[in-house]
């Protein structure tokens, strides 16, 4: 049958400008909004609709402003970035052959909703894509809204659940509610729940009004008070359907494209997936496709589905020993499997098993369900019968394995008894390398961008909040459909992101180099843990909370009074409204701050602001730390074991959390004592090995600055030799306060840092400062050309890379926004150095695993902490241990300057430093 589908264009040019980030294209336009609404477009065309419009509003005032001067009298101008993209948008939609509608005197809502009801007088299904919650008014039989920007579809029923009144309702609704964006007021307190309840009960806005008298308490007041302007909201609210329009739903029939006016636009702005599906010949593409939505379209082109990869799965629950033989079959003779387990905990330490899935093949996919337990599950097969099953496959190490972040499923599959060999590869880590810093890299997000596919949610077949049920409760059925998905979408998404990165090959180099290599690695350390003594723990803990009363009475005394050092708005009171202190740094929204910052910079002024500092200091490492380590012991183990992320950094940088064990204070003595309670058992020594100054090392690499390297070769003390460079003295002259100064110009400079900043480091002048900064480029004019060069890549290529090859997107390099464009420029600078002390030690990290597993449990590799390695060893090992680490970690990397590995050993993390 006939379809008309109806493109509500303003709504989705404002929707896409707020939602998706601040897009430029090659030229430095902006594209953001024009991206979304382009992709929401081509996606309309892939449904190939027979009859279509793209509605926007024309200039000039409507009947509404007639009716009602004040009708939107409040909306802010118009963006410039989001104006300048409407004329691409237009010329783009012209492009295409959709037809494009702009009548005078009303608003796209009216001739949309004048179509509409044409088209369904003629028998023609109409689909309205849209974001508008007024367009609900005009759903009936025959009329349905979808927005396509989330992929929700809108029927009556779909307005009742949404709005809990009848479509024929919700102008009432609207009226009663009033619309702040149009500056129609409604009711003052009456929300949506309000305004339906009441319609529920009286039927219309006519039997609200007539009620009025009887409805008690405060709304009631304001419903009467508001009585008289009710009739003009129904009349501002209501969508005009009988506007003369010069054509009716038949004569919107799309045009052929114009394909060269379309790739001259995309070329333009950069819509680089637009182009290729352009120049393939495949039209806008074909078969099933869920548009992305904003969270899937952050910083880079959302894909064209690949071809064959967007369809839905079919899948199978294996319940029976002969179905699970028949799939052993396919995988044993699979050139790759990928695998997913389903647990009852998001802690792999701690999980119970209650399901796998398996996929060889795009498409099918199957679940073998051994650990549900709600009352009437049908029966499962022995778990510990399907793991003996699976385990010669998963096993062997010539079986290549693939997964979505698998260093899970191998940490709970490992806690059952299997030991995972040859993981190969992983969906997860595929996306990261390939855009790092432009997406999320879960697999909902990659689906939908990449495929094209909106998977299934945990919450759908799970529930959510406090009705969330554990997976070992949710039903066999949507269980294999959700978990077998997810084996299938992983091994799609492989097939997608694999032969991208085989068009790259210095980023494919990174994936399969260092990324994948380094799994297995932080999979053991995560396993093997760390161990802490509680005891001394606690006793930091009960020090900490004395000298925290202290403070806290100290304040007090000074203050006069008791308050509350924990309430911002207590203090900032007392700072600046009773002691009357400069409030030099304000929150967003103008109002005097009180945290870290704004205390610093008062701390020189009054004691207070000094000892609330010292208190949240002392606060912040008794909450983080002292009491909650000890909590984080596992019982089976003893000990604590962060996770490792490989993908969370946009530099590659690894993140642990649950605890985070890379950000305890290393400056402060109360810092290093929490490192005291990370110790080595009897018979063992903590050993920590820490490249010295490595980002420091890596400038003097990239910039090749003669200066940098001769210092670095003759083991010079590098701030020291900055210093004697910049000041004009021999190295036994330079004092202690120029040697801090060195040092700040040569950390500064790498972050991006000017004269102010430095100038605030030191406490010095900003002219001096900038003094400083000229005498030290003028020192090292090798530096100065590298920073320029690398700002000028950014701008030509729109990233920048590490040594290795790993790329940084910088989306914000041609920002409009000066700021914006400021930190991608600092970015720009910093990146490959931070970039590629992260690609060094992960290297390292692989090349010492390597040796270590040649020694079974003489020594074991603990954490990772930036550009440092911690290790526990047998007492009579560790002088091997120091020799061999030492050795691979210098030798990570050939730059040209030597690496410096920097040692230590004691019976806990802080003895060895």
């Amino acid at each position: 049958m006939s379809r008309l589908v109806l493109i509500d264009g303003s709504s989705y040019l404002y929707r896409a400008f707020h939602a998706l980030p601040p897009l430029t294209g090659p030229d430095g336009s902006p594209t953001g909004a024009l991206f979304g609404v382009v992709n929401m477009l081509r996606a309309t065309l892939k449904e190939q609709p027979d009859y279509a419009a793209f509605v926007v509003d024309a200039s000039g005032p409507t009947f509404r402003d007639e009716m009602y001067p004040a009708y939107k009298a409040n909306r802010p101008p118009m963006p410039d970035d989001l104006r300048a993209q409407i004329e691409p948008m237009l010329a783009i939609v012209q492009a295409l052959g959709i037809p494009l509608l702009r009548v005078p005197g009303v608003e796209a809502d009216d001739v949309i909703g004048t179509l509409a009801l044409q088209a369904r007088s003629k028998g023609i299904p109409v689909l309205i894509s849209t974001g508008d919650k007024d367009f609900a008014q005009l759903v009936r039989p025959g009329i349905t809204l979808v927005n396509t920007m989330t992929g929700t579809v809108m029927d009556e029923a779909g307005v009742q659940e949404k709005f809990g009144v009848r479509p024929d309702q919700v102008v009432d609704l609207l009226a009663l509610m009033g619309d702040t964006v149009d500056n129609v007021p409604g009711v003052d307190k009456c929300g949506p729940k309000t305004a339906a309840k009441w319609l529920a009960e009286y039927g219309s806005l006519e039997g609200v009004m007539a009620a009025a008298g009887d409805i008690k308490g405060k709304i009631g007041e304001n419903l009467r008070a508001a009585l008289d302007r009710l009739p003009l909201n129904k009349r501002l609210v209501t969508i005009k359907t009988d506007v003369e329009l010069e054509q009716g739903p038949e004569d919107l029939r799309p045009r052929p494209r114009d394909v060269a006016a379309l790739r001259e636009l995309y070329r333009r702005y950069g819509f680089n997936a637009a182009l290729r599906d352009l120049e393939a010949g495949n039209g806008e593409g074909s078969g099933r496709r869920t548009p992305p939505g904003p969270s899937a379209l952050a910083g880079e082109t959302a894909e064209a589905p690949a071809e064959g990869l967007a369809a839905p799965g079919a899948y199978e629950c294996i319940t029976d020993r002969k179905a699970l033989e028949a799939w052993l079959e396919r995988l044993r003779d699979a050139p790759l499997i990928a695998m997913d387990t389903e647990t009852d905990s998001l802690d792999p330490m701690r999980a119970r098993l209650v399901g796998l899935s398996f996929a060889v093949e795009p498409g099918e996919a199957c679940y073998v369900p051994v650990g549900h337990d709600y009352p009437g599950v049908p029966a499962q097969l022995d778990r510990e019968w399907v793991l003996e099953a699976l385990r010669p496959v998963l096993e062997d190490p010539d079986r290549p394995k693939l997964g979505q972040h698998g260093k899970y499923d191998l940490h709970v599959l490992r806690r059952h008894g299997v030991q995972v060999r040859g993981y190969a590869e992983d969906s997860m880590l595929e996306s990261f390398v390939w855009n790092a810093g432009g997406q999320r890299h879960d697999m909902d997000t990659l689906a939908q961008k990449y495929l094209g596919y909106q998977t299934v949610k945990y919450e759908q077949v799970a529930g959510k909040g406090a009705k969330q049920i554990p997976f070992s409760a949710v039903s066999l059925e949507d269980a294999a459909r959700y978990a077998a998905e997810d084996a299938d979408i992983t091994l799609r998404l492989h097939r997608v992101l694999s032969e991208k990165l085989a068009g790259e090959p210095r980023l494919m180099s990174v994936y399969r180099d260092i990324e994948m290599p380094l799994v297995p690695v932080l999979a053991r350390m995560e396993a093997k843990g760390v161990l802490v003594d509680a005891e001394e723990l606690r006793r930091q803990s009960e020090d900490l909370g004395r000298r925290m009363l202290a403070a806290q009475q100290r304040a007090h005394e000074i203050a006069g009074r008791a308050f509350n050092l924990d309430s911002p708005r207590q203090l900032g009171a007392l700072l600046f409204d009773e002691l009357k202190l400069p409030a030099l740094v304000k929150t967003p929204t103008g109002a005097p701050s009180t945290n870290e910052e704004a205390l610093e910079a008062i701390a020189d002024q009054h004691e207070l602001p000094r000892l609330v500092l010292e208190y949240r200091g002392l606060a912040k490492l008794r909450n983080t730390y002292t009491d909650k380590l000890p909590e984080m012991v596992n019982p089976d183990t003893g000990r604590v074991h962060t996770s490792y992320h490989q993908a969370g950094a946009a530099t590659g940088r690894l993140s642990s959390n649950d605890p985070n064990l890379q950000n305890i204070p290393i400056r402060t003595e109360d810092g290093r004592r929490i490192r005291t309670a990370f110790i080595a058992p009897p018979g063992r020594k903590m050993v920590a090995c820490d490249y010295s100054q490595i980002e420091l090392r890596i400038m003097a690499h990239l910039s090749g600055d003669e200066g940098l390297l001769r210092a670095f070769e003759s083991g010079q003390d590098i701030h020291r030799a900055t210093a004697a460079e910049v000041f004009g003295l021999p190295l036994e002259e330079v004092s202690a306060d120029q040697r801090r100064a060195a040092k700040a110009i040569n950390f500064g400079l790498m972050y991006g840092m000017g004269a102010w900043g430095l100038a605030r480091q030191l406490g010095i002048g900003r002219g001096e400062a900038q003094d400083y900064i000229a005498l030290y480029f003028s020192r090292y004019p090798g530096v100065r050309d590298y920073m320029d060069r690398v700002r000028q890549q950014a701008r030509e290529l729109g990233y920048v890379e590490t040594v290795f090859g790993r790329r940084l997107q910088l989306q914000e390099i041609h920002s409009r926004n000066a700021a914006q464009r400021a930190g991608a420029e600092r970015a720009a600078i910093n990146a490959p150095m931070q970039g590629t002390a992260a690609d060094i030690i992960k290297r390292a990290m692989v090349s010492v695993d390597a040796w270590l597993q040649q020694h079974g449990d003489r020594a074991d590799m603990l954490l990772q902490v930036h550009d440092e390695l911690v290790f526990e060893a047998d007492a009579d090992f560790v002088d091997t241990l120091l020799a061999e680490v030492r050795r691979r970690m210098a030798g990570a990397a050939e730059l040209r300057v030597p690496l410096v590995v920097d040692v230590g050993v004691g019976a806990n993390w802080d003895e060895a430093h």
